[in-house]
């Protein structure tokens, strides 16, 4: 039996490893073998081997300079020291020198095997384990579907669905992603009915309420205000949960990390959400206190998001939280002014309480979306997801968060204001010429869309949105549809499908993380 691996054995003992060669023989392994690094070099050089044994003891040339030598030939090779000794620093020279992996002899068959099946089998056999296992996840989710979810059950299965996105993204030849979209969707589809049925009883305080938008600043930041010097508040703007699980990889030997979860309001959009995240209340209260958010000309999120400072002044007094030194608010929409932030950091600490907004994942989306070349580099969810975490990996932000960790005493919670989904399926909308431009929810005058592609608000005093001072109706997206009026229909179609968007009723958009970060 031949399997088509080949591997090379260096020791100067190599005749007392021969029960160990023909184990690996009789496995389909073939095994050719130096007795002096000299010569292990020169093979390495004029062969192609998968895999490459090498004893750390050996006359001449030595183990940690041979495996050095073979490094500079072939980077990639996978190396596997085998020694006697036991000596921790012997380890740490070998890690650095960058072995794969490392046995103390007396080393036994199964253990031979186990490393020849790690680094030569392992991606098949991760595959084949993730194939049969989300197949079997497939039907229950789908069972779970057709059962009754009440709001954690709904948590627990984006989860699982984000979890299994992530996984076969590392497993693209299952061609298992095309089964796992359409899950989404159908998900979605029953995410949308159940948020239809009970949103208007959840901003009522009805039954099986979960923390909304509204809550943020009251479940999670405040207990937290309690226990730490300063509290860092940060609220990533447009960022998913599988954006943020990219993120946080890069976090967890500077913290220890924990999540609780909470639904966004609607429409899942920077003016409505962020707005209730920091005051408190709901967008039809915040037109009531502050009409001018909600004035005509205010047309852009970051007008009607100009006072967020103040709605958590105000959301501070009116729960009677006092916090000396003042809360302080730092809004970050360019590289150059996180930079800035980064270096203010031990400043910051004097306070209790810092909010910071970070909007680069928002402005990603929307660039992704009327950017040619965005769209090339990152053209579906797993190359989105790839695009974010490489920003973040060389981002002042990741530099923030780990020098926030050097600080005494702080305790950062990390959240966002809403998602977005790949929307891609176009709905037809009719409107007057005064209704709003947004492609996820849409405001105006007898606004006219199926019913099967989006909620219809005929009362927004009944959602608790705002009038705007007018008598206008919303109209929220459902699943992954986007708005498109009928003038140039076509045109806006084929520009705005497979792009990232948000203010519906997705998981993606309403169904958010809030981590809390504790420095280790």
């Amino acid at each position: 039996m031949q399997n088509g691996k080949k591997l090379l054995w260096v020791d100067d003992e190599i005749d007392l490893l021969k029960p160990h060669l023909r184990f690996l023989a009789d496995k389909g392994y073939t095994v050719d073998t130096a007795t002096n690094g000299e010569d292990a070099i020169s093979m390495v050089k004029e062969q192609q081997y998968d895999l490459v044994f090498i004893d750390e003891m050996m006359p001449g040339m030595g183990g940690l300079k041979t495996l050095s030598e073979m490094k500079d030939v072939q980077p990639a090779l996978p190396i596997i020291m085998v020694t006697k000794n036991e000596a921790e620093s012997l380890m740490e020279e070998a890690i650095g020198a960058k072995i794969n992996d490392y046995l103390i002899k007396p080393v036994s068959p199964s253990q031979i095997l186990l490393i020849c099946k790690k680094f030569l089998e392992g991606r098949r056999i991760e595959q084949e384990h993730a194939s049969r296992d989300y197949v079997q996840e497939f039907g229950t989710i789908s069972s779970s579907l057709m059962s009754p979810m009440d709001t954690k059950d709904w948590v627990n299965l984006y989860q699982k669905i984000v979890g299994w996105d992530l996984e076969l993204d590392r497993h693209r030849e299952t061609g298992l992603q095309d089964m796992l979209t359409e899950q989404k969707r159908d998900a979605n589809n029953a995410f949308g009915k159940y948020v239809e049925e009970n949103y208007r009883d959840w901003i009522h305080d009805g039954k099986d309420k979960p923390v909304l938008s509204t809550e943020v600043i009251r479940e999670f930041v405040l207990p937290e205000v309690d226990d730490a010097e300063t509290v860092f508040f940060f609220v990533i703007d447009c960022l998913r949960y599988d954006q943020w699980l990219l993120m946080e990889k890069h976090l967890t030997s500077d913290y220890a990390i924990s999540k609780k979860w909470y639904y966004g309001i609607l429409p899942t959009a920077t003016p409505y959400a962020r707005n209730s995240i920091f005051s408190g209340l709901y967008p039809s209260d915040i037109e009531k206190h502050y009409p001018e958010i909600w004035s005509k000309g205010q047309d852009d999120d970051n007008s009607r998001n100009r006072y967020e400072k103040e709605l958590l002044e105000a959301q501070l007094k009116r729960l009677r939280v006092t916090l000396k030194p003042d809360p302080k608010y730092i809004k970050i929409l360019d590289p150059e002014y996180g930079r800035n932030a980064e270096q203010n950091i031990p400043t910051l600490t004097s306070s209790r309480l810092v909010s910071v907004v970070v909007n680069f994942i928002d402005m990603l989306a929307h660039s992704r979306s009327d950017s040619d070349i965005l769209r090339e580099i990152a053209p579906n969810e797993p190359a989105y997801r790839s695009l974010t975490e490489s920003w973040f990996r060389h981002s002042w932000l990741l530099r923030m968060f780990r020098t926030i960790a050097k600080q005494k005493n702080v305790t950062v919670i990390v959240t966002t204001d809403h998602g977005s989904v790949l929307s891609s399926r176009g709905a037809k909308v009719l409107g007057d010429r005064e209704a709003s431009t947004s492609l996820r929810y849409k405001y105006g005058r007898n606004l006219k869309v199926d019913d099967k592609h989006a909620l219809f608000v005929k009362n927004p005093k009944d959602m608790k949105l705002p009038n705007r001072g007018i008598t206008a109706n919303y109209i929220i997206a459902k699943e992954d549809f986007y708005f498109v009026y009928p003038t140039d229909y076509h045109k806006y179609l084929n520009q705005y499908r497979d792009t990232f968007q948000h203010g519906g009723m997705s998981m993606e958009e309403m169904i958010l993380p809030a981590v809390t970060l504790k420095p280790r």
